[in-house]
């Protein structure tokens, strides 16, 4: 079991980034760090933390709970769409065939919320009633859910850029897929997240809404790349408070990274100009709350030890290197 003070010792451990030569050629993404090599991929995932499209902190063993909850979805869905994975030789680190990145991401929200303006509660409460092609009704609340999910398909923004959604419509104009592709998406996402829902209530969680990246590999097919129903991709919320709070008109309690974006939002940040100092307290319940995740979601105990990321990491990998 991993305790506050676990967590407050792991801080000058936290994984930045790495810089590993014979791994291949380096690209550096929000959260991952990536290596491309003979066919294959290797992704580390660091302990960076992205908000409103900005790299905010460091947050203890967020690496590590991302790659393994996306490891138990991985398993968990690869009967629905095939995924990129090789292996996972390391706690933060999966092996995964080498793909090409469909530029665009699949949305999918069960609830009418979110904080960003890019979420469909800012729209709606600013009137918007056609939010990505979904004509939604009059008279909803705040973190009230759909009669359906919706899809809202949302741009794949270079490396400091803004994410865009948009409709299908929208997507196929632009022509950087093809509507075949689009479909092939959209079916797999609705069915990766009617899957999440289901797992999930089994744990007594609400997966609220999530996204799903796709890449083509090397035989031409369209896989689950990325991760999948991780903190960082989706929003979840607690099944047993759900209605009491929705019709008391508070917040739903979370755990996602949620909490970090409203102390943001608290302290007047909301993706433009410098980032607010994040005080250890701050990430340290950060960190807690991506340990509460993966033990709710997956059913088992988070298990980690303080210490060197980088060097474990560069140990494990040394027969890539």
């Amino acid at each position: 079991m991993i305790f506050k003070d676990d967590l407050f010792a792991q801080i000058p451990y936290c994984l930045k980034g790495t810089n590993l030569n014979g791994l291949g050629n380096r690209y550096e993404g929000k959260v991952r760090d990536n290596y491309s090599k003979d066919g294959r991929r290797i992704l580390i995932v660091t302990d960076r933390l992205s908000a409103f499209d900005r790299i905010i902190a460091l947050i203890p063993f967020k690496g590590q709970v991302l790659n393994q909850i996306a490891e138990f979805w991985f398993k968990k869905t690869d009967d629905i769409i095939g995924n990129h994975v090789i292996e996972f030789p390391d706690p933060n680190v999966v092996v995964a065939k080498e793909c090409v990145a469909l530029p665009v991401e699949m949305v999918v929200r069960g609830y009418l919320t979110g904080v960003t303006t890019t979420s469909a509660w800012h729209h709606y409460e600013k009137g918007e009633r056609n939010f990505c092609g979904n004509v939604l009704p009059d008279g909803m609340n705040k973190n009230e859910k759909f009669d359906k999910p919706i899809l809202t398909p949302s741009t794949k923004a270079e490396y400091g850029g803004h994410d865009e959604s948009v409709s299908r419509e929208d997507i196929l104009g632009r022509g950087v897929i093809t509507e075949d592709q689009f479909e092939i998406m959209a079916q797999a996402a609705m069915k990766l997240y009617e899957r999440g829902v289901e797992i999930c209530a089994k744990q007594g969680m609400i997966l609220v809404d999530t996204k799903y990246e796709f890449g083509v590999d090397s035989d031409g097919g369209i896989v689950l790349i990325d991760e999948i129903h991780t903190p960082d991709s989706s929003r979840f919320w607690h099944m047993d408070e759900y209605a009491d709070r929705l019709s008391a008109g508070i917040e739903q309690k979370k755990i996602d990274k949620e909490y970090l974006r409203e102390w943001l939002a608290d302290k007047g940040f909301t993706g433009n100009g410098d980032v607010p100092e994040i005080p250890d307290d701050v990430r340290v319940e950060t960190a807690h709350r991506y340990i509460e995740a993966f033990e709710l979601i997956t059913g088992q105990q988070f298990v980690a030890k303080v210490g060197d990321v980088y060097a474990r990491i560069e140990q494990n990998l040394a027969k890539y290197l």
